[in-house]
């Protein structure tokens, strides 16, 4: 293929974002961490082309800085504009870079998942002078195409001539011959007078249509602050915190985006806030549904949401107590196939669960529930729910079911240690997660004949290996393409680690104890969730869930402190009766049994569900795996050989 250049248009004054850009370039503008800009070059890098020419206008020193520290600067050349010419005047103004072979023009405000190579091969194989990247999106559908998707005008009004034409929208992005150069004068001009030219030339401009893609215009605070939120949750987060921002003692609520250079008062609150560089939120101020700069403060909306099938009955019997109108948010991310809504009216908050009809753990959660709090389990209240069960002919008219909880907030222990890195703070609250544990292994166990449903679900042979298949279907077939060798005997370890684990004490295990499972309510108070999974299994099974936990690592040295701890609260409560040799060797197996299961809920979860963002804990979950399999080499050799060969290496 001949080599091929990129244009990224930067010049603009970003003036529909003030008072953001008063501050820094539209370019610059920062997402989780990575410029706007930069995320547009390396999209642009990861096709064939080799060099990316970029203009420059509005606070170009600043892009100039970016570009210098940039991974690739020795691939980008910089075009500055003493006054902005324009879409046209812009490549005409860089015609020695761009000129001698096809090069592709990408707006730097626009986000997408446009494949650009299909675009530049498309554009390869016509002959074009043009190809644009289109799609249906009405609020800018002005580009008038024929049947063979040419263009034939631009504008509001319906071309004089051609049946069969359409309209659609320019994503802003497009592939030029070198040749379309001649069609731009000298100065300040626009590409659209010049595709309007080469259409009366008779010249073949074509279109690539991507209606269906992911596309963004960042150009208002709005557009920005919806398409940073959603990058969030794409990658299965509740929040973003740099790391060089330091934030203990804040109070940090769901959609919160904190970028470098912010500061942040002991007391303050913020949540569904994008905090810009420059940003100071002082002690004690809260900071809701807004964008915050050096200065400045933009308020934007939480997006409401609405269960598929809740009537307005249902809801309103919800919260009775409280007056004023009720708004409600989706929230939480994870693996779950529920949706959770937040629901406040008032001052009064509250979290509503909605389950498929068919969800057989419904009825469990709200089972558990109520035994668990009996037991001073820390789990949410349960403050109503479609407890009638499904035999009620007004459930049967709806799809789904619901139940309404307390509002334990949308801080996880998991993203409650992206801000507090404090170690004895830190320790200090694992060992109260740990006492909840130790309370579910001891007086809870011996009381679950009051909870029968609980008492007769256990993890025995035929469960464990089950996760072992799912690892092996899920993971290291569905996710690695391993061929997995000798089969026979990799089943016989596999009945056998699955019947000696099963041989271990039983008691109540939550079985998902880890840290997207332990909310971290006012006051550092640890809340349990997602508990409806729990079964009569090895107690180790969820100590390997929360020190072993792929999603944070724990380093070792304190590991083991919290190990120590919990054993020695055991030992206590069962003043002395406790065999702790015995114990510690029932560690090892059920930490393989968990990151076995683990690996394959991440291949699942990834790959059939789509939800990639799973990916990046496979390497941690992998490590461990390999930690233990050294340890049982003798005992399950083939076992050991096939995880030993696993590649952590996984791109997300």
């Amino acid at each position: 293929m001949e080599e091929i250049k990129a244009f990224i248009l930067a010049a603009g004054l970003g003036e529909r974002l003030r008072p953001i850009t008063d501050h820094i370039p539209k370019p610059l503008l920062p997402a989780l961490g990575k410029p706007i800009i930069e995320s547009v070059t390396e999209k642009v890098l990861a096709t064939p082309v080799e060099r990316v020419g970029i203009n420059l206008h509005y606070k170009a020193e600043m892009l100039l800085r970016w570009a210098e520290s940039s991974e690739h600067p020795e691939k980008i050349r910089l075009f500055h504009e003493k006054e902005i010419l324009g879409t046209g005047g812009a490549l005409r103004n860089a015609e020695l870079f761009l000129r001698g072979s096809v090069f592709m023009v990408h707006n730097a405000d626009i986000f997408s998942d446009i494949d650009l190579s299909i675009l530049i091969e498309k554009h390869l194989v016509e002959g074009n002078i043009v190809t644009l990247a289109v799609h249906n999106h009405c609020q800018y559908n002005n580009v008038w195409i024929d049947e063979g998707g040419s263009l034939q005008s631009v504008g509001n009004g319906h071309p004089a001539r051609g049946k069969g034409y359409r309209r659609v929208a320019f994503t802003g992005i497009a592939v030029y011959s070198p040749d379309f150069l001649d069609l731009l004068p000298p100065g300040k001009s626009s590409v659209v007078d010049a595709w309007l030219r080469a259409v009366k030339l008779g010249l073949k401009l074509g279109t690539v249509d991507f209606t269906g893609c992911r596309w963004t215009d960042v150009g208002t605070p709005e557009a920005f602050a919806e398409f940073v939120f959603s990058s969030l949750k794409e990658k299965g987060e509740v929040l973003y915190i740099h790391p060089a921002v330091e934030c203990n003692g804040a109070d940090l609520g769901a959609r919160t985006v904190i970028e470098e250079g912010c500061t942040i008062g002991k007391g303050a609150s913020v949540r569904n806030a994008i905090l810009l560089p420059g940003a100071n939120v002082k002690e004690g101020f809260q900071i809701i549904n807004a964008i915050v700069g050096p200065g400045y403060m933009i308020c934007v909306k939480d997006p409401p949401a609405i269960p598929s099938s809740l009537t307005a009955d249902l809801i309103s019997g919800f919260l009775t107590d409280s007056s004023g109108d009720i708004s409600m948010s989706l929230v939480g991310v994870g693996g779950s196939d529920r949706n959770y809504y937040r629901i406040s009216q008032g001052s009064k908050t509250a979290v509503l669960m909605e389950c498929a009809k068919d969800d057989i753990d419904f009825q469990r959660q709200i089972i558990y529930t109520q035994f668990f709090r009996e037991y001073s389990v820390p789990v949410p209240e349960l403050l109503g729910s479609d407890s009638g069960g499904y035999a009620q002919p007004v459930f049967s008219k709806r799809g789904y079911v619901y139940a309404l909880f307390e509002d334990l907030g949308d801080i996880s222990l998991y993203s409650w240690r992206k801000c507090k890195s404090n170690t004895p703070l830190t320790e200090d609250l694992y060992r109260r997660i740990l006492d909840i544990m130790v309370n579910l292994h001891t007086r809870v166990s011996e009381n679950v004949s009051g909870c029968l449903l609980l008492r007769s679900r256990v993890f025995d042979a035929q469960h464990l290996r089950w996760e072992t298949s799912y690892f092996f279907e899920r993971f290291v077939d569905g996710l690695m393409g391993f061929e997995v060798p000798n089969r026979s005997l990799l089943d016989k370890e596999c009945d056998r680690l699955a019947e000696k684990v099963d041989s271990f004490e039983k008691v109540v295990v939550h079985r998902d104890f880890q840290s997207q499972n332990v909310m971290i309510t006012r006051g550092n108070v640890p809340r349990i969730i997602d508990y409806q999974g729990a079964r009569m299994g090895p107690p180790a099974y969820d100590l390997a869930s929360l020190l072993w936990d792929p999603y944070f690592a724990i380093d070792g040295n304190i590991r083991e402190r919290l190990l120590d701890y919990y054993i020695e609260r055991i030992r206590n409560y069962r003043r002395g009766a406790f065999d702790e040799a015995a114990f510690r060797a029932t560690i090892i197996p059920c930490r393989i049994q968990r990151h076995m299961q683990a690996l394959g809920a991440y291949g699942f979860l990834s790959i059939i569900k789509g939800r990639r963002y799973f990916l990046r804990y496979v390497p941690q979950a992998l490590e461990y795996l390999k930690e233990e399999a050294k340890e049982v080499k003798d005992e399950y050799p083939v076992l050991s050989e096939l995880i030993m060969n696993l590649d952590e290496k996984i791109e997300y």
